[in-house]
């Protein structure tokens, strides 16, 4: 699905649903839900094509509580092994050379061993493992019409209890847009590449690209007016219209898409219910949101400071206590980003992880690894710059940072590189390396992390219980 804020191509005017020729032509990919102010883009529909063919909740939060908050960051491709596991164990541990940027936050990083994913130990090279990385499920196997995780993300789970609190129930952020199409070598549809949040089986989460378009929602739930509630409900009024125009036009399968899409609008319509209601509750944010700070320049072709950006957006959203639950991607699975702008890196991501033992290319990889362990220690840093009552932002966060295969060269769901930064408020037991008997569910890290928010589940997905050591007694 398509993000709500993308701005259209400079080049090419974006075509609204009443201006869409009769009789058969098909749609533009460009073809929006005309809106107020801004516009809905629909998601990718066989009409497209050229052809025919084609529960109430009960808060443990206490008053005077600091809250607690999760984020949940991918990276595409996973990482060089023999440079990523620490020395040593329990506090008594050494960084590898892949974790070094995180030296000076050493006391407040948990580093995970032994985890796996069992899931999504099937044939696939890298789609089963995004997809199903904070679903702990399988994925079906598909061209992209059932397109279908069989579950559930953990952060979406934490969502529902976190919602109570903050008017944005979650975010879900981004680098590369929706990959489609299907990848041949292996048979899946690349969606599945693109999306590690799902709200259900059959609806995997949006990501917001533009940290613009970020910071403006941030303010916009900080600083609510009732002129904003009324206009972001008229655009969803004519957008749901346009869909009910539009079904008359699609085959059955097209329909059954924009019946997925008719949903999430509607999850849309549902949250600007609450973010109404709420404008008469004690909600507040726990520090001013000031305009000056909104992300100016040009970042679309600098992919450093693109990716700082969204962290910086990550760390306002927490700071603020607009919401506490986000994900963020690195980049989709097979990420191909040419890393040629790192010193020593002379080409792309997904090829050099197939390094075959390579020395030159392992070389390569590692330096990758590292910098996106640097953009991870970046956010650490600043949430932990962020005072909050006697602690920081992050020692009230799980900011979790791993990949869903080990190694980009031989695909390996086992013993995945996992980081946890922060403690939860005290609930978890940070400083230190654990590592795990073999093949230890991921399912289980979930299952702790989920009770360290205080949700109130204790299982998750195929977990056996929480992990042992991770939580504080």
């Amino acid at each position: 699905m398509t993000s709500a804020n993308r701005e259209p191509s400079a080049t090419k005017r974006p075509v609204y649903l009443s201006e869409q020729t009769k009789g058969g032509s098909p749609l533009s990919r460009r073809t929006l839900l005309r809106g107020t102010g801004m516009a809905l883009a629909l998601p990718w529909l066989e009409a497209m094509m050229p052809s025919a063919r084609a529960e109430a909740k009960v808060s443990e939060e206490q008053p005077g509580d600091s809250p607690k908050r999760m984020a949940a960051l991918f990276v595409p491709n996973g990482v060089r092994q023999d440079q990523w596991t620490p020395e040593g164990e329990g506090a008594d541990f050494k960084l590898s050379p892949t974790l070094q940027p995180l030296a000076s936050l050493k006391d407040k990083i948990t580093v995970l061993s032994n985890l796996w994913n069992q899931a999504s130990n099937v044939g696939d090279g890298h789609y089963v493992k995004c997809s199903g990385y904070l679903t702990c499920t399988t994925i079906n196997k598909s061209l992209g019409i059932d397109l279908n995780c069989n579950g559930r993300s953990v952060d979406q789970v934490a969502a529902d209890f976190g919602e109570q609190f903050t008017p944005l129930r979650s975010l879900e952020l981004g680098i590369d847009p929706v990959t489609t199409g299907v990848d041949t070598n292996v048979g899946y549809t690349r969606v599945y590449g693109s999306h590690i949040a799902w709200n259900g089986p059959t609806s995997p989460l949006a990501k917001e690209l533009n940290p613009r378009s970020v910071f403006d929602r941030l303010l916009r739930a900080t600083k609510p007016s009732a002129q904003t509630a009324w206009r972001d409900k008229l655009l969803l009024d004519r957008a749901l219209a346009d869909v009910k125009q539009l079904n008359h036009q699609l085959g059955a399968s097209d329909r059954h898409r924009m019946d997925e899409y008719m949903q999430s609008l509607r999850s849309i319509e549902k949250r600007l219910d609450k973010q109404t209601s709420q404008r008469q509750s004690a909600w507040s944010p726990l520090k001013p949101l000031d305009p000056k700070q909104r992300p100016e320049g040009e970042f679309r072709d600098d992919h450093a400071e693109h990716v700082r950006l969204m962290m910086d957006m990550i760390a306002l959203a927490f700071q603020t206590d607009t919401t506490r639950v986000c994900t963020f991607m690195f980049g989709n699975a097979v990420s191909g980003r040419n890393f040629s702008f790192l010193d020593g890196v002379s080409g792309g991501h997904h090829d050099i992880s197939h390094h075959q033992n390579n020395e030159d290319k392992l070389k390569q990889y590692q330096l990758i690894n590292r910098w996106h362990v640097e953009q991870y220690g970046y956010l650490l840093t600043k949430l932990d710059s962020m005072q909050e009552g006697e602690s920081t932002v992050l020692d009230n966060s799980m900011i979790m940072y791993g990949s869903g295969l080990r190694d980009g060269n031989s695909h390996s769901p086992h013993n995945l590189p996992i980081v946890i930064g922060g403690s939860a408020g005290g609930k978890l037991n940070a400083g230190q390396h654990l590592s795990f008997s073999k093949d230890t569910p991921l399912a289980n890290l979930y299952a702790t992390m989920l009770s360290a928010l205080g949700t109130g589940k204790e299982s998750f997905a195929d977990s056996t219980g929480v992990l042992p050591g991770v939580l504080a007694s």
